[in-house]
């Protein structure tokens, strides 16, 4: 394994020879170093999510517990974002499962051609997570079965296919409309 020096002197090892080296032995040591720079990182989002310290720690540990599984199955090309996309995700579902809010995780790359409007969770956030929610329930059916199988148990578009019986192409179909009609409705309901 190649370590470089980076710019403040310090040695890394590549992201991508760890990466790859974990996926074909499983050697958690290897996950555990490339997971230990990101922690401090990842218990900030956390804090940022449940603004509760003891929480936080609790759900650092089990994003690792994700990673185990997750990094065997998923090529990662980025893993800092990659890792923040699953850490928001994960507090997203806790807040979601402890029935305080409706909600879908939306990752930066929810729209193809990026003109998905951000929500800016600092600001307001109970009611841009209950226009989110009314939006999503206002979706028909198949698009919003589709989007939360997709977006929130982030499954593939195969996946989904399998899981609802829609046809493959239907699915990317169903996806992409149900995005447009959702960035619409969240438009049309925060302007107010």
């Amino acid at each position: 394994m190649r370590i470089k020096k980076n710019s403040s002197g310090n040695s890394t090892i590549n992201e991508f020879e760890l990466l790859t080296a974990y996926r074909s032995t499983g050697d958690l040591e290897l996950l555990g170093k490339l997971y230990e720079q990101y922690m401090p990182l990842v218990f900030g989002l956390c804090l940022k999510y449940f603004r509760d310290e003891e929480q936080s720690k609790d759900a650092v540990m089990q994003i690792f517990e994700e990673l185990v599984k997750k990094l065997k199955v998923h090529e990662v090309s980025n893993f800092k974002s990659w890792l923040y996309t699953l850490t928001r995700n994960h507090c997203l579902m806790i807040l979601r499962s402890s029935s305080k809010h409706e909600m879908l995780s939306i990752d930066e790359n929810f729209m193809e051609n990026e003109a998905f409007v951000h929500l800016n969770l600092e600001d307001d956030t109970e009611e841009k997570l209950a226009i989110m929610a009314k939006c999503i329930d206002d979706l028909p059916s198949e698009q919003k079965i589709s989007i939360n199988l997709f977006y929130l148990e982030q499954r593939c578009y195969k996946e989904v296919a399998d899981v609802t019986g829609f046809d493959l192409s239907k699915v990317k179909s169903y996806i992409q409309n149900g995005k447009r009609n959702l960035k619409i409705c969240i438009e049309k309901n925060s302007e107010h």
